[in-house]
Parts: structure tokens; C-alpha cells; sequence
């Protein structure tokens, strides 16, 4: 039994259908990859998993440890080991880095991280990836470029340490030096006991996190799955000529 498990999932927006039976299995210590074309689903997939309240899910089961989670709110969802990287992190004024991550990780356990502790595990995180110290005190997001959001959420990523990472298009508008650097902290973060589902339209970032399985969804299902090597053919053919 894989610790994330979707079955037969059919998602809403607004009353239409979006997502239109997935199911897929994400283990601890695996990397998932969920390709696309544009509309085809994946980031709808990515916000019901998490527990968006505008995402209703119509039909199907997220199971999460061989609990069933469908029903919970996103914190519940957050407290049992789900992480969610945005496509297009928010700024939040006012509120430094550091502080963001210390209530976050406050909020998922049950004995509070005293502050000293909390600035010691975040200084060894900051080194462990390459980010410069100046981010534990700049407002969240604010005034940051693209891949300094995407570095910003790989190192709550590092803190926060979830079972089953779910990262939505976190290459989208990153240059190849910036994509490399996110793709090498995902890789320090992750270990046999996080899973990561990487949503993608694009093999890239695959060259550098390789993928134990490639699933393609189009209009809502998943079409085609396979190995790595799946992700080599859409980058070289497309996405019409692999599905037809």
C-alpha cells in the first residue's frame, strides 16, 4: 500500500467537471511525475489533494497512511504530512520568512519549537541549500524573483519535512541556472521518507530529479504512464503524437 493513494478522483470547479477519474499511488522515497498539456488538469489535481475549499471533489478517495482524508480541511491535510509548493507563491507583507516557517512548523506539532531551536534548525536548512541567510528576514515573497519564490518554498520544504510533496509546476518560469539550483535542493530535501509528485507541461525538470514513474493526463485522465524514459518521448514528439 503506496502512503498517498488517489482513486478514481473526479474534481469540480464552479460546478464543472475538471478532473475526470485519476487515480495514482505516491510512496515515500519515490518521485512521481504528473505531465500535461495546459488545461489538462494537473494543478486542479494538485489543489484537491491539498484541500482547496473552491475544489469540490465529486466521486473518488484520497487515502494518505490507509486513512481516508477526501473530507478533511487542508490544515488537517498539512498536519498529517501533505505539502503543497505553489505554481505562483503569494506575498505576504509584513510577515519575515522566518516567522512564517516557525508558526508553520508550530502549527503541525504538538510540542512548540522554541525560538533558539527554531533558528538554529533554520540556519543549518539555509546552508544545507545554498540560500542566503538575508531570506529568514525579508517579508514572504516580497519583492522576490522567480526562482527566489521557488528557493523560498523549497526550503519550507526542508523545514516543514512532509511524507508526500506535491510540487505544481514549480519550473514554470525559471531560467536553466535558477531550474537547476530548485531541482538540486529538491533532491538534498527529499529522502527515503518523502514522496514528491512533480507536476509539469515540461521534461526538463526531469533531467535533473529523475522520476520512478511518468504519468500524462489530458482532458481530465491519465492517458499513457510509464518510466522515465516516457518523459524523453513527450519532449521529443509531443503530447499528440504519444496519446493518438
Amino acid at each position: 500500500m503506496a502512503f498517498l493513494e488517489v482513486k478514481d478522483l473526479k474534481v469540480a470547479i464552479d460546478g464543472k467537471e475538471i478532473v475526470k477519474g485519476i487515480s495514482l499511488n505516491v510512496d515515500r522515497g519515490k518521485v512521481v511525475a504528473l505531465m500535461g498539456p495546459n488545461g489538462s488538469g494537473k494543478s486542479t489535481l494538485a489543489y484537491a489533494l491539498m484541500g482547496h475549499p473552491r475544489y469540490t471533489i465529486t466521486a473518488g478517495k484520497i487515502i494518505l497512511n490507509g486513512e481516508d482524508i477526501t473530507g478533511m480541511e487542508a490544515d488537517e491535510r498539512a498536519k498529517k504530512g501533505l505539502f503543497l509548493s505553489f505554481q505562483y507563491p503569494q506575498e505576504i507583507p509584513g510577515v519575515s520568512m522566518s516567522n512564517f516557517l516557525r508558526t508553520a512548523m508550530n502549527s503541525m506539532q504538538e510540542k512548540p519549537i522554541s525560538v533558539l531551536d527554531f533558528q538554529k534548525l533554520l540556519k543549518e536548512k539555509m546552508q544545507v541549500l545554498q540560500v542566503d541567510k538575508s531570506f529568514a528576514l525579508r517579508y514572504l515573497n516580497e519583492g522576490f524573483s522567480g526562482g527566489e519564490k521557488k528557493k523560498a518554498e523549497i526550503l519550507q520544504l526542508a523545514v516543514l519535512q512532509p511524507k508526500i510533496a506535491i510540487l505544481d509546476e514549480t519550473d514554470s518560469g525559471l531560467d536553466v541556472d535558477a531550474l537547476k539550483t530548485v531541482a538540486q535542493g529538491v533532491n538534498v530535501v527529499r529522502n527515503k521518507d518523502m514522496g514528491v509528485l512533480i507536476i509539469t507541461h515540461y521534461q526538463r525538470i526531469l533531467n535533473y530529479i529523475t522520476p520512478d514513474e511518468v504519468h500524462i493526463v489530458v482532458n481530465g485522465k491519465i492517458v499513457k504512464s510509464g518510466s522515465k524514459e516516457l518523459a524523453l518521448e513527450i519532449e521529443e514528439k509531443g503530447y499528440k503524437d504519444i496519446v493518438a
